[in-house]
């Protein structure tokens, strides 16, 4: 059976980001009928806080990525235990004392030299007795001990990789508190809990090398990998300093629409175009990991908008009469407010905004050189009540007597009424527009 997992950690809100690593590995597990593991990554007790945990939960709620069970790493300390003794056990892992000064200046002097910046393995030549005196003057940690070989996997994304082992720092599992770090911790989970998909970003291609090679020192199955490109701004720039500004629940009260960043990120990168679905099943039949890319993708909060927009234009009046009723439109009006506003909103929020252009009207936009014709075409508006060919015959009226037409008729009365320059139809606007300020 198909597993994937989703590991946030309850440290902060999730992001678009993190948005995209959680949605491929939801619709792979979709696909093919398996099972999505929501991961709960808080073995830092210091920085989780359950608020994030329920933050992310609603999150994705919010967008329909339903989990199959929830796992929390922190219930989960016995198991890594029991793998770092195994480790131990097998020569694999050891205890090191560099302080960050120490490993820092180790690091400039090899760079000076021309040399990779890879940690020297100088625990390994420590004595018992050694090991005894650095305890009592300062805290351990302890590293993996790599064998220095090529790591090859066929990644589904980005085709044939490979690292030299030699060429990476021999990875700490465990740091000088105690705290297991999640290199150690995502292998045991993904090996016990069966996990057969790994989707991540580029960013984590090292660790999955150094992954790998855990995963066979413990005994458990490799899953098949893919490494998503990092999102950037639209000009190419780095993501990371705007992600604060990119949360979901950021996006959520901007009105944003799931299926419209649903949409986005199914396919941003990929070589298929975005192109917004109304149903998770479309998103989840038309997924597939082998069309995205490595390069760079370009992510532009802007192009959330239209696709909202025209997300909302596709509703029928039966499926948002609840909304139109919950904003005060009677019941005799609702229908007629729907098919006169619904192409002119861009989230629901600016329901509310026209009915209360339709009760309690507009301040004026009149343009110097129009306050007299304005306020002689008012005067020849009829009384109230409108319908639907006041507005033709009022217009019809007023271009005979002012002489006045196209642009220079209609634009100056639209403004006059409504405050803006664009918006419905007019001859259907009318008949709802309770007050008129420009009288």
């Amino acid at each position: 059976m198909t597993v994937t997992r989703f590991a946030p950690s309850p440290t902060g809100y999730i992001h678009v980001g993190n948005l995209r690593t959680a949605l491929m590995n939801f619709l792979i597990a979709r696909k093919a009928g398996g099972e999505f593991i929501l991961r709960i990554d808080d073995t830092d007790p210091e920085r989780s806080e359950e608020k994030y945990v329920d933050a992310i939960k609603h999150d994705l709620e919010w967008l329909g990525l339903t989990w199959d069970r929830v796992e929390r790493q922190s219930e989960r300390l016995d198991r890594y235990a029991a793998a770092a003794d195994k480790l131990r056990e097998m020569g694999r892992f050891y205890e090191v004392f560099e302080t960050p000064v120490e490993l820092d200046l180790k690091r400039k002097k090899q760079l000076n030299m021309k040399k990779p910046p890879v940690y020297d393995r100088a625990g390994l030549a420590l004595s018992d007795a050694e090991k005894d005196a650095l305890r009592e003057e300062r805290g351990s940690y302890w590293r993996f001990k790599l064998d220095h070989e090529r790591i090859e996997w066929e990644d589904l994304i980005g085709g044939h990789t490979s690292i030299d082992a030699a060429s990476v720092s021999d990875p700490v599992l465990i740091r000088a508190d105690g705290q297991v770090l999640y290199t150690i911790a995502s292998v045991v989970d993904d090996t016990e809990m069966g996990v057969t998909h790994v989707v991540r970003g580029a960013d984590h291609v090292t660790n999955t090398a150094t992954q790998i090679q855990i995963m066979h020192a413990l005994g458990g199955a490799v899953p098949q990998f893919a490494h998503h490109s990092l999102l950037t701004g639209p000009q190419g720039e780095a993501l990371s300093k705007r992600l604060g500004t990119l949360s979901l629940r950021d996006l959520r009260e901007q009105g944003v629409e799931p299926m419209a960043l649903l949409s986005q990120m199914a396919r941003l990168g990929s070589s298929d175009p975005v192109e917004l679905r109304r149903e998770m099943a479309e998103l989840i039949e038309g997924f597939e990991i082998g069309h995205f890319g490595t390069a760079p993708t370009k992510f532009d909060v802007a192009d959330l908008s239209p696709l909202t927009a025209k997300f909302l234009h596709g509703f029928s009046y039966a499926e948002m009469a609840d909304e139109i009723a919950a904003v005060g439109v009677p019941a005799d009006k609702a229908e007629a407010f729907w098919n006169v506003v619904h192409e002119n909103i861009s989230t629901r929020a600016d329901l509310a905004t026209w009915w209360k252009l339709c009760t309690e009207g507009a301040e004026p936009v009149i343009d110097e050189e129009d306050v007299d014709f304005v306020r002689d075409a008012m005067a020849m508006l009829p009384a109230a009540p409108h319908d639907g060919d006041t507005w033709g015959a009022w217009t019809a009226a007023v271009k005979e007597a002012t002489g006045r037409k196209g642009r220079g008729l209609f634009m100056p009365l639209r403004k006059a009424l409504t405050g803006m320059q664009h918006g419905p139809d007019m001859s259907q606007l009318l008949p709802l527009l309770q007050v008129l300020k420009a009288k």
